[in-house]
């Protein structure tokens, strides 16, 4: 035997798999299909947002938080059906992490090096109903370095235990087989892919130089991403979100494909809730791409109007980061607008300099740098956009500035196979909304939305944009 275990996957979650065998005294194989310039995976292009709970930066900024909250927004979200089944493990495992994530994930984390931004992001607004669908309060805790920050003390882990003869690195190894004996699994059997010295992210060569087959006691798949696998993505598209889109970017490089899933289902492994994915529907497309159909999800605060393609406002609770699914069933499932693959966000200058965040670690590089004051002059005491979105706003394929809501509209049309927009319609829907925001209440959910949100202090000071009116030539373009 090779090793006392073979870990198959070098991202984040092979790396902390293999600290913490090592850390015990266990030889590990770390076996992965990419070269040394894509160790640690996806993980590095994220945000490197952590879910916790009852946290002191939630405290300071006045959160009140509990695990019993959590677990209520938790199971409201992922609501569990079926628990003669599928989800029998799924719900062991979601309430054993809510605790996790309010008792000691916190103090491990930090006891590696980990740290965190003062301020707490409020992903997943919800469904506007106490016992429904997203969290109650802010928990989306941004490492300092992004996803690289969240990264570097396990790849500093594995080169050291490397150093120590603990571990090996197995990379262009591309796994084909779990190789099985007396209904154990033992090893893997694969081909060695040619070297490839591409940067990280960019799709790499797959030339076979030969076979190859480690042994060891134990494998454990730390694989299973499809992102960039539309194929993947639509076989197992579920009937409740309607027909897939025919166009989509992606947000993970190729090399995020999914193949070790019907690889150890051959093997005996039994795959669950496959159906469940999670996608976004503010994806743009990357202006500057690393990999193919590279896109960029915008992490929206809560003010813009969203619009569908026909230039409707969408429903509640399809509000900028309130409920991701419930949108995308809204756009997909709608008969008159399901052919499209597109829809809108209207806002102004003053809402995308104050709301407007790009997720990717490449998109923040004062937080991947670590650069405390440039986040702070960037983010909450500067004037203007972040510099990416800003270039986003300059050169992205998806984006129209305008002076007037008729040249937006005008220049919106010009985007799509035929104008499908009518700016009179766009207008009276716009005008409604902004005739809610000249008192402190509103009977608008999204007003009330955007007035709760600034009660919180780290929306107030980073994240939502003073109300205002969308047209208000003070707030153009």
């Amino acid at each position: 035997m090779q090793a006392d275990v073979i870990v198959v996957g070098a991202g984040l979650a092979g790396l902390v798999t293999a600290h913490e065998l090592t850390s015990r005294g266990r030889k590990v194989a770390l076996v992965d299909q990419e070269g040394p310039a894509n160790l640690g995976g996806q993980a590095y292009w994220s945000f490197g947002g952590l879910f916790l709970v009852g946290s002191p930066e939630q405290r300071r900024m006045r959160v009140r938080d509990s695990s019993e909250l959590a677990w209520s927004d938790w199971q409201a979200s992922a609501a569990f059906d079926r628990l003669d089944d599928e989800d029998a493990w799924a719900m062991q495992w979601a309430r054993a992490y809510v605790e996790f994530a309010a008792g000691e994930k916190r103090s491990w984390l930090t006891s590696h090096g980990i740290g965190f931004l003062p301020t707490v992001g409020w992903a997943e607004r919800g469904s506007l109903r106490a016992g429904g669908h997203g969290n109650s309060v802010p928990r989306f805790h941004v490492a300092w370095g992004t996803g690289p920050g969240v990264l570097e003390p396990f790849v500093r882990y594995a080169q050291q235990a490397a150093a120590a003869g603990l571990l090996t690195f197995h990379h262009r190894h591309r796994v084909d087989e779990l190789v099985v004996d007396g209904g154990a699994v033992c090893g893997v059997r694969g081909q060695r892919l040619a070297e490839d010295d591409a940067p990280r992210g960019v799709a790499t060569s797959r030339e076979e130089t030969g076979p190859f087959e480690l042994t060891a006691q134990a494998v454990i798949l730390t694989t299973g991403g499809i992102g960039a696998d539309h194929d993947l993505v639509r076989r197992h598209w579920p009937a409740r979100l309607g027909s897939p889109p025919s166009r989509m970017v992606t947000g993970v490089p190729a090399h995020v494909d999914g193949r070790m899933l019907d690889i150890s289902a051959r093997a005996g492994a039994r795959l669950v809730n496959r159906d469940r994915m999670w996608h976004y529907t503010e994806g743009l497309r990357n202006f500057d791409p690393i990999w193919p159909a590279h896109g960029i999800r915008i992490l929206p605060g809560p003010s813009s109007m969203w619009f569908d393609a026909l230039g409707r406002w969408l429903p509640d609770p399809c509000l900028p980061g309130y409920d991701t699914l419930a949108t995308l069933r809204y756009l997909r499932t709608t008969p008159d607008i399901a052919a499209y693959d597109h829809s809108w966000f209207i806002l102004t200058q003053k809402i995308i300099e104050k709301e407007f965040a790009l997720s990717g670690s490449e998109q923040n590089p004062d937080i991947t740098g670590k650069n405390r004051a440039a986040f702070l002059r960037t983010r909450l005491l500067g004037k203007g956009a972040p510099a990416p979105v800003e270039a986003f706003k300059r050169h992205g394929a998806d984006f129209v500035v305008a002076g007037t809501l008729d040249e937006l509209i005008d220049g919106m049309n010009q985007l799509t196979d035929r104008p499908l927009l009518d700016a009179d319609r766009v207008r009276q829907q716009i005008e409604a909304r902004d005739l809610q925001i000249t008192n402190p209440y509103s009977k608008d959910s999204q007003v009330q939305g955007i007035r709760n949100a600034r009660r919180y202090l780290g929306d107030r000071l980073g994240r939502t944009a003073v109300p205002h009116r969308i047209l208000d030539p003070a707030a153009a373009p």
